[in-house]
């Protein structure tokens, strides 16, 4: 490799970042299926390859904005009705979380600063106080509108292969989250979209065995500030584990 083509790759990994407000403006399919030809040589665990994607645009990505944010709303309805709207949400199950994985859990204490750190940040360029109840569920749900992009990608792993699946499904949305971006386009990888993986199976036919790991929104980024956020990086060094 050249080292203008080292130092190109360099810009493109550091200038990346997840945009939360799109242009609905469509993707061309050509430039969408080059940063697809791009994500299709990750590396993966003997070659196989261990996960699919559903692509929704249109119609499509309409409807299941649509479903989600139904659902969605039908959670935050539950919790703020306390312990009997949390009875009528496991009666109906609607608004239930009926995905492969669970996306809603504690994080371990030594992950705990980072993530508030990263929150707080977010937050504070958005204008949203930390009491303020409505403007993070108003902000949390844009997640189940993709953030207006007109394309969203839904990433599913093959239960056989396990953590392996999911570690090799992470190289490839890297792979497609750097091409997106060397091609003028934007990412936004959401876990928060294999919340309810239902929706999501009733418009595609997904193979046997494979899990809906994640979500990614793509489109253009608008000029919102949000897309400026910078949470920053640690040293390396910070990741090193050291010599007994």
């Amino acid at each position: 490799m050249s080292e203008s083509a080292s130092t190109t790759l360099a810009e493109i990994i550091r200038a990346r970042r997840s945009v939360r407000d799109f242009l609905p403006d469509p993707i061309p399919q050509a430039l969408l299926d080059s940063v697809l030809a791009d994500a299709n040589w990750s590396p993966s665990w003997s070659n196989t390859q261990p996960y699919r994607i559903a692509i929704a645009s249109g119609a499509i990505k309409d409807q299941l904005k649509a479903e989600l944010c139904q659902r969605f709303d039908a959670g935050m309805q539950a919790q703020r009705g306390g312990l009997a709207g949390k009875l009528r949400l496991l009666a109906s199950r609607n608004g239930l979380p009926d995905g492969d994985f669970k996306v809603n859990f504690e994080y371990p204490d030594e992950l705990q600063p980072a993530r508030r750190a990263t929150g707080h940040k977010l937050y504070d360029l958005l204008g949203i106080k930390r009491g303020d109840h409505a403007a993070r569920e108003h902000q949390m749900r844009k997640n189940f509108e993709f953030f207006s992009a007109p394309t969203a990608i839904f990433l599913f792993v093959h239960a056989g292969l396990r953590e392996f699946s999911v570690l090799d499904a992470g190289i490839y949305l890297q792979t497609l989250m750097l091409s997106a971006h060397a091609r003028g386009l934007a990412t936004c990888a959401q876990g928060a979209l294999a919340t309810w993986g239902g929706p999501v199976r009733a418009k595609f036919a997904v193979p046997e065995h494979y899990k809906l790991i994640c979500g990614v929104s793509i489109g253009y980024a608008s000029t919102h500030p949000v897309n400026q956020f910078n949470p920053g990086r640690g040293e390396p060094q910070n990741l090193l584990i050291p010599a007994k």
